[in-house]
């Protein structure tokens, strides 16, 4: 075989040629050298970031002199889950975020559909880009113009005042929990600008999803007599499912662990993002932000194993 091989691929001097021979023979340490960067950087630097933030949680600080002690204790975890402000900030967590999943899967949903079955040529690539062109402008730059369309001089309350249904808006905002004075300052408003920002990852995995429909099982429902409605919900909606779960692990992740938008847009409530970033910071308290870390890790480690289970996987 050494000599088959050497009077296909003749051995070649210098340092450069001899590492590419024996790159050849041995193709197990090119991919072995080719991986092995990557996987110290995930191993390292991520993994054990995370791991030394989980060894943080089961600390606790002695609030009496600001120290942390290094002591082996589950004392943060009992507050974390003791005291009711921080179990209204996951839950407060957790439902706008499932909030915006639910609403940016309802409006992907017909925009999606339509790339998928109708546009062709060069509407299909103007969908491309009026889907991905929000994504290319600055993150803040959108969330500070948001605040200024929704402020109380801004142009949304313009409109009203001129359709003279300012009425309207006063008895929206007069609402508990969603109202506020304005949509700047309110659950809505903050509700509003998360749905804008992460629609796109809801409706590019939805429009691939919808694409795989084959086009003989819609003709095959119609040619059996199924209704429209009929062939969407037994045919279409359970093969679009798993795009719009893949969609979800974006925006429902996205969303848990922000703390910009409700820190710009939004009441003086906390979200888990907000409070992770106040008490690393400021309060100093790193065991119970830590804490907080991990609340959205379990949350979507959980999500990504039934998003698994549902296929969802092979969607993104």
């Amino acid at each position: 075989m050494s000599t088959a091989n050497a009077a296909i691929l003749p051995p070649r001097s210098g340092p450069s040629g001899a590492a590419s021979d024996a790159f050849w023979r041995h193709p197990t340490l090119l991919l072995f050298l080719l991986l092995t960067p990557p996987l110290l950087w995930l191993g390292i630097v991520y993994l054990g970031s995370l791991l030394a933030l989980l060894a943080q949680s089961f600390f606790s600080i002695d609030h009496f002199t600001g120290r942390i002690d290094y002591s082996f204790t589950l004392d943060t975890y009992r507050e974390l889950f003791t005291t009711p402000a921080n179990i209204d900030i996951i839950v407060r967590t957790v439902l706008m975020a499932a909030s915006v999943t639910i609403a940016s899967a309802i409006i992907a949903f017909p925009i999606a559909y339509y790339a998928a079955r109708y546009a062709r040529g060069k509407w299909k690539a103007l969908f491309y880009l009026g889907v991905m062109l929000p994504l290319w402008s600055s993150y803040l730059v959108k969330i500070y113009a948001w605040k200024l369309i929704l402020a109380q001089e801004g142009i949304l309350n313009w409109i009203f005042h001129k359709l003279h249904l300012y009425w309207l808006m006063d008895a929206y905002l007069s609402l508990p929990v969603i109202g506020g004075h304005s949509l700047s300052i309110s659950y809505t408003g903050t509700f509003l600008v998360f749905v804008y920002i992460w629609l796109p990852y809801m409706i590019l995995p939805l429009q691939a999803s919808l694409e795989r429909v084959p086009d003989n099982l819609l003709e095959a429902s119609s040619d059996l007599g199924a209704k429209p409605s009929e062939t969407f919900w037994n045919v279409i909606f359970p093969l679009a499912l798993p795009g719009a779960i893949a969609g979800s692990i974006f925006t429902f992740s996205l969303t848990l662990g922000d703390y910009i938008v409700p820190g710009v847009i939004g009441s003086s409530r906390y979200f888990i993002g907000q409070v992770v970033y106040a008490q690393q910071g400021t309060a100093g308290n790193i065991p119970l932000a830590a804490a907080f870390t991990i609340v959205p890790m379990v949350i979507m480690g959980f999500y990504l194993w039934m998003a698994k289970r549902m296929g969802a996987f092979d969607a993104l």
